[in-house]
């Protein structure tokens, strides 16, 4: 596909992604719920910067992040030393989780914990959980163990530690496997499978993302025994008023400069990492070469533009859209617009598309891709009802996070080793952008209004929606077992050829 025809397509599902959300914020905003009139012009300006900044960001990302990946992973595998693999993997999951714009937005919302603190601390915990990724590709280690042992640590950490964490914890876990993570780590993956020559082995590539989402949760619950959070501040989310035009245009200009610093710091580690490995061994051709660097100069154009969007635009909206709904005049429709506004996210998602398509191949038909979409959104429709329900009512997010994890862990149990592992995989396919970029402000909003605890009560909600797909696949994976009556060990050991790589995500 050419250069061009490619970045309109990436504009096209990026529009597709916001538009609906802007639609029903718009309707609602100038037909029933008063807003200021700066705030909604700021709000649409952030959205052809979201719809800009995502489209660059995503071609970017797939020029530059996914073929350093592949290269990386595909040299490594050539030296088959366990140690360098390892010890590289680590470097790199460190250094590419920096950059994750979600795990940005995240960190600023937080209003207890600095955010380069919890960035670092974050990235640490995916580059730790990737080196064991490719440890258990390596030693062919079954994911359900792993997966079982881990969370039960990290439910006894939840246990023990400060609860004004455990949100944010949960949370961390689920922005973290986002665009500029998911396609680097899948592609290294792939990478290090290719030295088994064993059926499993591809198989195994999958789980890569479920697994490197545990490495965030655990290192921010490790951070509240070490870490104190800060007292009395109760929101960083706000929204500043501008008296004209050009104080709303100097603002956009302000946040722009400040954010392109704030992604210059964020994208170095790796490009010094790709630079170094590029003169040592790696050595690409000019052309293959240049393409990534005009890949990584898309990357930090296309991040500078969604965080400005979303710093200037999108939050202070949310937030302030969020406050005006927890008044009693307009609090009968907090839960339901938060699940409309959670059915469209997830139904505009390209990725989700890709998802749905995938695991119809991998049932044979015996699920739709139709109905796999409609579960996903019924699912994360009642996730953010949930939130919501959390925010009027300060329900502790263990009372669902547990159960649902229970549940999701014990049916890996009796579905095909597959769906376990793309189910906690493709959480991150329904925690998109949208989620931390709007919707959390909207629930911080609605919390502070109505007096309650931002870290305990707004914060979880990516984590509820990460989670939904755990269950949903699983269970679609269930009734593909109970109602096909297809040769069932064509689905427990699929085939695939050496090249042929499941894709759940598009960048």
């Amino acid at each position: 596909m050419p250069k061009r025809s490619a970045f309109f397509e990436k504009l096209r599902e990026s529009a597709a992604s916001v538009l609906p959300v802007v639609l029903i914020v718009a309707v609602l905003c100038l037909l029933w719920v008063p807003m200021q009139t700066d705030l909604m012009l700021a709000f649409l300006i952030g959205t052809v910067f979201l719809i800009a900044g995502m489209g660059l960001f995503t071609l970017g990302s797939e020029i530059s992040m996914t073929q350093i990946g592949s290269h990386i992973g595909s040299h490594m595998t050539k030296t088959k030393k366990p140690g360098l693999i390892l010890s590289v993997s680590f470097l790199l999951g460190v250094s590419i989780t920096v950059a994750e714009p979600d795990l940005q937005v995240l960190a600023h919302n937080v209003p207890a914990i600095d955010s380069v603190v919890l960035i670092l601390v974050v990235s640490v915990g995916v580059g730790l959980f990737l080196m064991l990724s490719m440890a258990r590709i390596l030693y062919a280690i079954p994911l359900k163990w792993l997966l079982l042992g881990f969370y039960g640590v990290v439910f006894l950490l939840a246990l023990l530690g400060d609860r004004n964490y455990l949100a944010v914890a949960f949370d961390s876990g689920g922005v973290t496997t986002g665009p500029m993570t998911v396609p680097f780590i899948m592609a290294l993956g792939v990478g290090v499978a290719s030295i088994r020559s064993d059926a499993r082995a591809q198989e195994d590539s999958f789980g890569l993302v479920g697994l490197c989402s545990i490495g965030p949760i655990f290192a921010v619950l490790i951070l509240s025994f070490l870490y104190r959070a800060a007292t009395g501040d109760n929101g960083t989310a706000s929204a500043v008023s501008y008296a004209d035009t050009v104080a709303l245009g100097h603002g956009y200009l302000s946040e722009s400069l400040k954010s392109l610093k704030e992604v210059g710091v964020a994208l170095l580690p790796i490009v010094v990492f790709f630079l170094i490995f590029q003169l040592v061994s790696l050595r690409l051709e000019r052309v293959p070469f240049l393409r990534i660097v005009i890949g990584l100069l898309m990357t930090a154009a296309g991040l500078m533009l969604f965080l400005s969007g979303v710093n200037v635009g999108f939050s202070s909206l949310g937030y302030m859209l969020g406050r005006r709904l927890a008044e009693p005049a307009f609090r009968c429709l907090l839960i339901p617009l938060s699940m409309l506004l959670g059915w469209f996210i997830i139904r505009a998602e390209p990725a989700v598309h890709v998802l749905n398509k995938q695991v119809e191949e991998l049932s044979a038909g015996v699920i739709s891709a139709k109905a796999m979409g409609l579960s996903l959104s019924i699912a994360v429709s009642s996730a953010m009802g949930l939130s919501l329900i959390r925010a009027l009512t300060g329900l502790s997010i263990l009372w669902i996070i547990a159960p649902g994890y229970l549940l999701s862990l014990a049916l890996s149990f009796f579905v095909p080793n597959t769906f376990t592992a793309i189910a906690f995989d493709s959480g991150g396919v329904a925690s998109g952008p949208l989620t931390a970029a709007f919707m959390l402000p909207f629930v911080s909003g609605a919390v502070g209004a109505l007096g309650g605890n931002i870290m305990t009560d707004a914060f979880g909600m990516v984590a509820l929606v990460a989670m939904m797909p755990l269950i949903t696949v699983q269970t679609m994976g269930l009734l593909s077992v109970l109602s096909s009556n297809r040769n069932m060990s064509n689905l427990l050991s699929p085939s695939y050829g050496d090249a042929e790589i499941i894709e759940l995500w598009e960048v």
